[in-house]
């Protein structure tokens, strides 16, 4: 009991507040809201990790938590909850979420779906007439056929991955609810990995034993404390730590703020100048698009050659350094990777490479690396040589050194907070017979090419045919590469089931949408801080459904009980019945770790949500200490216990893109192919400042950067000139792939001869029957090829292409993104 709030309160103070919870609980429903209020304030001091709201109705997204102010059935303004330390300007998006003018009221049926049953009139998705239908006609439209597919094809014919940035709750996951369902009904296709790390978390498990881009970081204090030279490599925390998964605690940003506080040296590696060097005042090193990996050997190589390296570290801590070693000298194939060989690749000036060897190596380094250089061909090189390279350094487990791969992320390194930990509804067990998952990205291709094999990180994958695909809570027209290439492997299945509130790209190119309601519009709960576990928020409906909008876990019930799996779908729970289950289990959680919680009833009607307390240690916590103290008490999850320079696991596997050995791979496409003969630009995806990826892309925020009502594309004034382009004006971006309109940004904070265009823009066709038609809104992925990353991970290439780009002389056409398909009301 030493650590036990309750042995500091006597039992009649603790019976006293018990009785208030207990007086108040026995009340009215009309008057429960403040006298249940009124008795948890009163049991305050008991329950110290209670927040009130303060004006309005608690909930949350994925850009905060927030209270809702409502007026007359409208969500009409919000304010961040009380102890928010950045409050993040998105959630004011929140009412034009609800009430937004592309909302899809009804259920919806594509005609000639619906007139020739499943297949009919494939080519005609994204311009064929739309027929409303009502709820129960689509509940069994959709029931019908799963049950044809189950009997006649079995679960391989229904892909039901549904990937995306689902919006938050954990009740209302709809995700786990499709695949709940799906296993009930007979098992189904889903997918592995994802789009944001799919290179990264495969090869780093053989590296250092942990998937590490999800894993928690040495704390933000701990950095700022200790750190005396911060690298971000290819990051901008500044802009990607406003959202998070469940919902951000932006403690990260607080860890940025005290960087520039206490002006620490940092240095930004980035073909941009992004606004976190900027706040910073980093030095900016812009190396040339996709030579990552050449930079780093360039890098590795100065600090062996000039014995600057920690031999005593590798010798103990990793395995596999004396190939790495022949390797830099070009022992193994005749090329010295200096730094005069890998300037030349990226195009950074040699000494300034060894200049920074040299300062990393002298000083405390915190290595921060982004994401966007592993959404590459050959994306599991960069982080693979980081990780070499931080070992060479020596510094792995010591205090503010090392380094981290989601310190950008969702707040990675805010300090764990000691609670409970709310899980979600599960999504059951799969069938004997159910399918492998089929790599992610790799979707498109397997719906167009049925029986195809593929590798995979040492595994023979075999593509099914898929007859149907269910999307709930995801947006593949927007995470997809090769939109051109999407859209004519989105012939192949017979049937497209969508879950959405909105006109999006995908519910367009559906045959079944069926209109959810957005997180507003209904009751959940959720974590705040993905890795902190910071706050429970419950998340209360705010208005009602709009229209005919149903819940995500209503839909799937009807839909269970039609195929006759409701009893188990729902264990005899309604939504309130299992949101107490949620809380309850956290409650135990919380209580065995000495942190009291009101019961489950009282709680949600009280209108506070929770902040766990963050225990001194945690605050300074040091990834890889325990290993760096005793590799043999705690070695790592890989073969050797160590960190894998060479993976005799990967070697093994054979694959040429992909060889058991860090190094330097051509790419697909870079300013070195024959590709930029023809396309000399090269694009950088990075994500947008005031969205998350398609998300908000329908709300006002466009304001601020649409150019031309257009995405934004940054382009160097010299790039610019040659083209006879100024900011403002709208251009064509192409290349053999596709082609999009965007609106120009002259700007020196981006290198020569790279281009940036965020992605997430709604996909706009100009002629939908044309081939690689113009698309009007902007969407980067006309433009990015769709292969694997290497047989390894078949991670996508998102943030990698050539094209060209040039002023756009016709008559502007108008954007349509956002509007309702012809016909709809």
């Amino acid at each position: 009991m030493k650590n036990n709030p309750l042995s500091t309160l006597s039992r009649r103070r603790f019976l006293q507040a018990g009785g208030a919870l207990l007086a108040a609980s026995s009340l009215d429903l009309l008057y429960m809201k403040s006298a249940v209020a009124q008795a948890v304030s009163q049991a305050m001091p008991l329950f110290s990790a209670l927040r009130p709201a303060s004006k309005g109705i608690l909930t949350a997204a994925h850009w905060g938590a927030f209270e809702a102010i409502v007026d007359q059935g409208r969500m009409v303004s919000v304010q961040p909850v009380q102890d928010d330390p950045s409050p993040n300007e998105l959630i004011e998006m929140a009412p034009w979420q609800v009430h937004a003018d592309n909302r899809i009221k009804y259920p919806m049926v594509r005609k000639n779906w619906l007139e020739q049953g499943p297949g009919g009139g494939r080519n005609l998705r994204g311009r064929d007439e739309w027929v409303r239908v009502s709820w129960d006609e689509a509940i069994s439209l959709v029931s019908n056929d799963i049950r044809r597919l189950q009997k006649d094809y079995g679960p391989s014919a229904i892909y039901a991955g549904s990937y995306g940035w689902k919006s938050t709750g954990l009740l209302h996951n709809s995700r786990s609810l499709l695949g709940r369902l799906m296993n009930l009904a007979g098992g189904f296709l889903g997918y592995s990995g994802d789009y944001s790390t799919g290179a990264a978390q495969v090869i780093m498990p053989h590296v250092v034993g942990s998937m590490e881009v999800y894993e928690q970081q040495t704390s933000w204090p701990n950095v700022v404390a200790h750190a005396e030279l911060v690298v971000l490599w290819g990051c901008n925390p500044q802009t990607t730590l406003k959202i998070g998964w469940n919902v951000p605690d932006h403690v990260g940003l607080e860890g940025i703020e005290a960087l520039a506080k206490k002006g620490t040296r940092v240095i930004s590696v980035d073909p941009i100048h992004n606004p976190t060097a900027k706040m910073l005042n980093a030095e900016w090193i812009a190396p040339k698009a996709y030579t990552d990996a050449a930079m780093i050997l360039g890098l590795a190589h100065t600090l062996l050659t000039e014995k600057r390296h920690d031999e005593a570290f590798l010798k103990r801590y990793t395995v596999g350094f004396d190939k790495f070693r022949a390797y830099l000298l070009g022992e193994s194939d005749g090329t010295v990777k200096s730094a005069d060989w890998a300037s030349e690749i990226c195009g950074v000036e040699a000494e300034k490479l060894r200049a920074l060897a040299r300062e990393m190596v002298s000083k405390r380094t915190m290595i921060m690396a982004g994401w966007g250089i592993q959404r590459q061909h050959h994306g599991e090189q960069p982080h693979w040589l980081l990780v070499t390279l931080a070992a060479m350094i020596g510094q792995i487990g010591l205090p503010g050194g090392g380094f981290g791969f989601s310190y950008h992320y969702s707040s990675g390194g805010s300090p764990t907070a000691r609670g409970g930990i709310l899980s979600g509804v599960s999504t059951g067990k799969a069938p004997a017979n159910s399918p492998q998952p089929v790599p992610v990205a790799r979707i498109a291709d397997c719906l167009a090419n049925p029986g195809k094999h593929i590798q995979f990180n040492g595994k023979d994958i075999t593509y099914p045919d898929v007859k149907m695909v269910y999307v709930a809570g995801g947006n593949p027209f927007h995470h997809h590469q090769d939109t051109n290439n999407l859209l004519s492997a989105w012939q192949h299945p017979e049937t497209i089931v969508v879950h959405e509130p909105y006109w999006t790209a995908t519910a367009k190119h559906a045959d079944i949408v069926l209109p959810c309601t957005t997180s507003y519009e209904r009751n959940d709960m959720d974590m705040g801080g993905d890795y902190s576990q910071l706050y429970v928020f419950p998340m209360h409906q705010c208005v009602p459904p709009q229209h005919e909008a149903r819940n995500d876990y209503d839909i799937f019930l009807a839909i269970a009980a039609q195929l006759g799996v409701d009893e188990a779908f729902s264990e005899g729970r309604d939504e309130m019945l299992w949101l107490k289950s949620l809380y309850d289990n956290m409650k135990t959680q919380a209580r065995n770790v000495g942190v009291p919680l009101p019961p489950s009833n009282e709680f949600w009607r009280s209108g506070n949500y929770i902040r766990f307390p963050v225990p001194e240690e945690n605050k300074n916590w040091v990834r890889f200490a325990d290993f760096r103290e005793d590799p043999l008490l705690n070695p790592l999850g890989t073969p050797s216990g160590k960190i894998e320079i060479f993976s005799r696991t990967v070697a093994e596997m054979n694959y040429a893109d992909c060889p058991g050995l860090p190094g330097w791979l051509l790419p697909h496409e870079w300013h070195g192919s024959d590709a930029a003969r023809k396309y000399p630009l090269s694009l950088n995806t990075a994500h947008p400042i005031n969205r998350l990826h398609s998300q908000l892309d329908n709300t006002p925020l466009r304001k601020k950067y649409a150019i031309g009502d257009r995405e934004a594309i940054l382009i160097n004034p010299q790039d610019a000139a040659a083209r006879g382009i100024q900011s403002g004006d709208v251009v064509r971006a192409f290349n053999d792939r596709g082609q999009i309109l965007v609106g120009a940004s002259v700007t020196g904070d981006i290198r020569p001869g790279v281009v940036r265009i965020s992605e997430g823009a709604w996909y706009d066709p100009l002629n939908a029957t044309q081939p690689n038609t113009l698309c009007k809104n902007g969407n980067v992925n006309c433009l990015t090829f769709d292969i694997g990353s290497s047989k390894l991970a078949q991670g996508n290439c998102g943030h990698m292409a050539q094209l060209e780009v040039e002023k756009y002389r016709g008559a502007v056409p108008e954007n349509t993104a956002h509007a309702l398909p012809a016909g709809v009301v």
